[in-house]
């Protein structure tokens, strides 16, 4: 029978390790690179829900994603800066370098569990299900709740393991406010941006003229 594993992840690698370190009593706590170079993962064994764990604990490095509008739009010349109020946006990685959907995949594979120790406001609620949707295609399939996120407001031994405690379940709402708030952004910043650039260019054409 395969061993029941259980992967957690916070918002950056220096929590990832106070947490391990926590969590574990230094017990057994073990450590080795993230295949990106970017993140460590940490491990070693416990008791979760009444059974055996092999805990893994890493990291991201804040956004796995970010909002953007397709390639097509960013050509200012043809594209009118009131387009992209109407215009179609997409995710993609927030730091392609960092190779953060693989990473957290590979390391997701095969888990039973997945604790989230983001930060507790909405940027981290909105992290968490970044998070989740590059783990949960590829967790062992369970029945019951299998993906949890810890509530902690600092980093002390008495307050992280009450956190482990009393663990619920992600916010989605919570994560979908942000979700707007960034659309919007974009959609008003880029537009703003080129408008004002476009009105200036044509300004400074005529005052030479």
């Amino acid at each position: 029978m395969a061993q029941t594993v259980a992967l957690m992840v916070a918002e950056k690698p220096s929590l990832a390790l106070s947490l391990a370190k926590i969590l574990s009593g230094g017990a057994g706590l073990s450590s080795r690179k993230g295949s990106n170079g970017a993140c460590s993962v940490h491990e070693w064994s416990g008791r979760f829900r009444g059974e055996n764990v092999h805990f893994k604990m890493t990291s991201v490095c804040g956004h796995v994603m970010t909002c953007d509008f397709p390639p097509k739009y960013n050509n200012w010349d043809k594209v009118d800066p009131v387009e992209l109020f109407l215009a179609e946006t997409l995710k993609k990685e927030a730091t392609e370098k960092l190779h953060m959907p693989q990473f957290l995949a590979k390391e997701g594979r095969g888990a039973d569990y997945l604790i989230l120790w983001l930060d507790c406001d909405k940027e981290g609620e909105n992290i968490c299900f970044e998070v989740i949707d590059c783990i949960k295609p590829v967790m062992r399939k369970r029945t019951g709740q299998t993906i949890f996120r810890a509530k902690f407001s600092a980093i002390t031994d008495r307050d992280i393991k009450d956190a482990m405690t009393k663990l619920v379940a992600p916010n989605k709402d919570e994560s979908l406010s942000v979700d707007a708030r960034q659309e919007l952004d974009l959609r008003v910043g880029c537009a703003f941006t080129r408008f004002q650039t476009k009105f200036f260019q044509v300004y400074l054409f005529h005052s030479h003229f």
